[in-house]
């Protein structure tokens, strides 16, 4: 929730705009959106179903402004210009490394002058020379997608479609790997070995944000 909060500061919500939120998770994302904006959000997700996230959804009152949508990233049920915002709060690393996906993908579905905002998590700076010792106990192969901020401006640049409005690193790095490493899942408590290992030295979480020309 820090992260959508941090990540909201840098884009322009106006009442009744349509925002896809793709990979919404169990749509947490989604009801901060609709409920603090008065935005219409897609909450689109392949893991979470959309009749789960609906009962959630309707559990705060909040299901004339979410509709729930099971799609996977390549295949997204919407028309050309469709949304004023797309959003992904963390994993786009997982596909969106892809060269052409922001223009395939994503670009199309947005409106002109329309906004894309991402998350994801990554790093300070490029191994240049492969992962760390420290960290190679803890590593596995979905990280090979972290990068660094230099690294996400670079893929989106070449992207001709689109002016990259910011690329920095998030604030709130620290709170929101707390918030993940202190809640009760199996993968974070494997977190809190890495993190230790870490040591403050190598994660950030990238911020981009760009218009649609």
């Amino acid at each position: 929730m820090k992260i959508i909060e941090e990540l909201s500061e840098s884009l322009k919500l106006e009442k009744g705009m349509r925002v896809l939120d793709l990979g919404c998770g169990k749509g947490l994302t989604s009801i901060f959106l609709a409920n603090e904006y008065e935005v219409t959000v897609f909450a689109t997700d392949l893991w979470i179903s959309a009749t789960e996230n609906y009962e959630r959804i309707k559990s705060t009152g909040l299901e004339d402004k979410i509709i729930p949508i099971h799609a996977e990233a390549h295949d997204l049920p919407f028309e050309d210009e469709f949304f004023d915002l797309a959003i992904r709060v963390d994993a786009y690393n997982y596909f969106g490394v892809e060269k052409d996906y922001l223009a395939k993908y994503l670009v199309p579905l947005v409106k002109k002058e329309g906004q894309i905002g991402v998350t994801v998590p990554g790093l300070k700076e490029e191994f240049t020379n492969g992962v760390p010792l420290e960290l190679q106990p803890y590593w596995f192969d979905e990280m090979n997608s972290f990068h660094s901020c230099d690294w996400w401006y670079n893929l989106w640049k070449t992207c001709d479609s689109v002016s990259i409005k910011e690329c920095k690193e998030l604030k709130c790095l620290e709170e929101a790997w707390q918030d993940w490493l202190s809640c009760d899942n199996e993968y974070a408590r494997r977190d809190i070995v890495m993190m230790e290992a870490e040591g403050g030295n190598y994660f950030n979480l990238v911020s981009i944000v760009a218009t649609k020309l």
